[in-house]
């Protein structure tokens, strides 16, 4: 059996969270159109008859940190460098040119002494493409890939050099979490509040989901058999609590109601998610 760590970077939106989650059928790692979307590095389990992959992904490496948020972000990131690791996944996204964000990752990437695999993200979109720039990394690494995250196109290949370069080992005999999701370094408060962060994203404008942040302070089971959840939104600014809540608040039960659904499907259990919303001017310091 087979049993290796292996390690995603890659700039922002990239797609690195969208691969895990397709590759691995379900999410763990939420996903949106906006950058900073993952602040956590993940490990996520895929497993099949070969054996096991711990993958790590890791939030996008940004070449500006303008806020106490973007940093610790980027420290996060650092830190997974510092894993264990027995194989790097180097992903790109061919329809963005190369820049200084890009070359601060492939600064990071170089120094690395593991295998490395080279991943060229995005091919099902080709109406724009600066593969021509990237050209000169073909040489830098042993194998190179095209696919597409999105719709697994050239994934199976992928995986399978990934099982050829990790090593023997024993698997992971069960995922250390109450809610059965493969993920081993979150636990549900976490994978919860996540969910609901990601509605925030998708769901609001370009500013305000920089400013939130989404706590779980309870789960627990009903004795009619209902999970709930108490769960908070937190943001920096009453104008931007106002722009949640909504008119005649149906901007947040939007928000609740999506989350909820979602979490429910997660979970395979019926949920009642009691979300409220929240000014702290300092959650930042706080929580990250």
């Amino acid at each position: 059996m087979k049993n290796g760590k292996v390690l995603l970077l890659g700039r922002p939106n990239v797609g690195k969270s969208t691969f895990v989650n397709n590759l691995i059928g379900q999410k763990v790692a939420i996903t949106s159109p906006k950058p900073q979307t993952t602040r956590f590095a993940i490990k996520a389990v895929y497993s099949d008859d070969r054996g096991q992959i711990i993958f790590v992904d890791t939030p996008g490496i940004m070449g500006k940190t303008e806020d106490r948020l973007s940093e610790n972000i980027n420290k996060k990131t650092l830190q997974a460098l510092n894993e264990e690791v027995d194989l790097v996944i180097y992903m790109i996204d061919h329809t963005r040119k190369r820049d200084f964000e890009e070359a601060r990752v492939l600064g990071m990437v170089r120094k690395i002494d593991k295998p490395k695999i080279l991943v060229i993200n995005k091919v099902d979109l080709q109406e724009k493409s600066y593969l021509p720039q990237y050209k000169f990394l073909e040489d830098e690494f042993s194998s190179v890939f095209q696919i597409s995250g999105l719709n697994k196109t050239h994934v199976k290949p992928l995986l399978d050099k990934m099982f050829e370069l990790i090593p023997e080992g024993k698997g992971i005999e069960e995922i250390p979490s109450d809610l059965k999701y493969p993920v081993l370094n979150f636990d549900s408060k976490i994978f919860v509040s996540e969910l609901i962060r990601e509605k925030v994203f998708l769901m609001m404008g370009e500013e305000i989901p920089y400013r939130t942040t989404a706590i779980v302070d309870e789960i627990s089971e009903r004795k009619n058999g209902i999970t709930y959840i108490k769960a908070r939104i937190l943001t920096t600014d009453d104008r931007y609590k106002k722009m949640l809540i909504g008119a005649a608040g149906r901007k947040i039960k939007e928000i609740g109601s999506y989350a909820r659904k979602e979490i429910a499907l997660a979970i395979n259990k019926k949920v009642y998610l009691d979300l409220t919303i929240e000014t702290d001017p300092h959650w930042q310091e706080t929580y990250y």
